[in-house]
């Protein structure tokens, strides 16, 4: 323990220049921003600044693109309340009770509870992520390429079936995402894969070129092409924005409840804080002595999701240092700036690279404080961004991926692969198939393949390697409840709903 508290005093001492607090605000700052602005997020903000980051120092970039992702969470209640449009994924629960608390001319206690709550979350995720992530990096260097192999199949296994919406549709686009991962030299033969005699691809697509095609494009290609309609009518924040006596009782429970359960799903590979947020709203509503009031302007159906959904934020961060797997889509893009700067995530960093690691944990303490001070003064001038006309808004990400794309090798076929799998994401996105899928088996299929290449070389070509460990057993029969169990779930209550329907006629 007091190692880990003399690496913090380190990373602070790394944190605290000038350079990387104004990194840090930066990113903030515009995960405030992007956070706010309905449609956007945090994964589209990253995925467009990640050509920006190349010319930054490993810890500057990664401070400041860390901060874009903890940020956003924070705007994305702001036009949930005021006008009951999700600035962020993980946002969409805050709109039952925040709008409507909002309509009841408490839009502030609103904001205030959404702000407050998250800066709690964000405080305890980034105290867990600090205690945890050092002790199971250290029982991680224990794992061989053939439990390496095993977490990516576990990550790509959760995100396909624990997924909300369609599971066979996630699986889909998983596989997608494992396709475009195939394309380029095979790492072992030297053999040119599926590049249909093009020269550009032989090195494979630039992952940055398809975050950008499929988590920027679609999302301004929709907004774009949908007809002007009617949108809620924004509230205004009246009064003060302070909390009463009873808003605090009632949210205190909600904010340490929310830390907790956001920050153990944020720590399950491929989850993210989305499904936190969602979990947490139906918790409190259990939990609460006045569950009627929820969907009528309820304060703990906004404290715990949105403490929930922060809370994630630093959960998601502990697979990706001590073990090199994405916990989200986000963290799938951070994970390629890792590599992009020659890091590989894992055990071996907090040996090779602790200042990196500590000075991004510190920077999440600095970061939190900075939000906390952003978003309670300065809420009504944020709110001021909802009038953005979408035409300029949209107009403006697509310019800034067709910049960013060509910054990445400046050639031309790079826009029209830009364009063509901004294509094919809108289709998807429009017929309901999930994009963290797809971007999260374009990272981890590469690292999958070199992981079991390298077990089976060890193991002679024998398949029970990955069986033969303690290790690697419990992580087969995880991965085998994970695919099975939820179908079994979902077949139960099938038929004891056809059974009740029968009995009731």
């Amino acid at each position: 323990m007091t190692e880990v508290f003399s690496r913090l005093a380190e990373g602070f001492g790394e944190a605290l220049t000038v350079a990387n607090l104004i990194f840090a605000f930066c990113g903030v700052f515009i995960g405030t921003l992007v956070g706010v602005l309905p449609g956007i997020g945090p994964v589209t903000a990253i995925a467009l600044l990640i050509p920006l980051s190349f010319g930054l120092e490993p810890i500057s970039g990664l401070i400041l693109l860390s901060g874009i992702y903890y940020g956003s969470m924070y705007g994305g209640s702001t036009t949930s309340i005021l006008i009951r449009a999700p600035g962020e994924v993980a946002s969409v629960v805050t709109t039952l009770d925040g709008y409507e608390m909002a309509r009841q001319g408490r839009a502030g206690p609103a904001l205030s509870t959404a702000a407050i709550g998250s800066f709690v979350a964000g405080t305890f995720s980034t105290l867990g992520l600090m205690l945890l992530a050092p002790a199971l990096a250290s029982v991680a260097i224990a794992f061989g390429s053939a439990e390496y192999f095993l977490l990516m199949l576990l990550a790509l296994t959760m995100v396909s079936n624990l997924t909300t919406g369609s599971a066979l549709k996630a699986l889909i686009s998983t596989l997608f995402g494992l396709s475009i991962a195939m394309v380029g030299i095979d790492p072992q033969t030297s053999v040119q894969r599926f590049t249909f005699g093009i020269p550009y691809l032989s090195d494979g697509i630039d992952f940055a070129l398809i975050a950008i095609a499929l988590l920027a494009l679609p999302e301004a290609f929709a907004n774009m092409a949908a007809r002007p309609g009617h949108h809620d009518e924004t509230q205004r924040i009246q009064g003060s924005i302070w909390m009463t006596r009873e808003d605090w009782r009632r949210s205190l429970g909600p904010y340490g409840r929310g830390s907790v359960l956001g920050f153990l799903i944020g720590v399950l590979p491929g989850i993210g804080p989305s499904l936190a947020s969602f979990l947490s709203y139906g918790m409190e509503k259990r939990l609460s002595k006045h569950p009627e009031e929820f969907g009528r302007g309820a304060i703990e159906g906004v404290a715990g999701p949105e403490t929930a959904n922060n809370a994630g934020v630093g959960g998601a961060m502990v697979p990706l240092f001590t073990l090199g797997i994405p916990g989200s889509a986000t963290t799938a893009l951070l994970l390629f700036v890792f590599m992009m700067y020659g890091l590989q995530p894992g055990p071996q960093l907090f040996d090779t690279n602790p200042q990196l690691i500590w000075a991004i944990i510190a920077s999440m303490y600095i970061g939190n404080v900075m939000l906390l001070v952003l978003n309670l003064p300065l809420v009504g001038v944020f709110a001021q961004l909802l009038k953005t006309p979408p035409a300029m808004l949209y107009s403006g990400v697509i310019a800034f991926s067709v910049l960013g794309a060509y910054a990445l090798n400046f050639n031309t076929f790079d826009m029209l692969m830009l364009f063509g799998f901004g294509l094919v994401g809108y289709v998807m996105q429009r017929y309901g198939f999930p994009m963290a899928p797809a971007v999260l088996a374009l990272v981890l299929g590469i690292l999958a393949e070199q992981h079991l290449r390298r077990a089976m070389s060890v193991a002679d070509g024998n398949f029970l390697t990955f069986i033969e460990r303690p290790i690697s057993l419990a992580l087969v029969v995880f991965i085998f409840l994970v695919a099975v169990l939820p179908h079994i779930v979902r077949m139960v209550r099938s038929r004891r709903i056809d059974r009740d329907a029968t009995t009731g006629s």
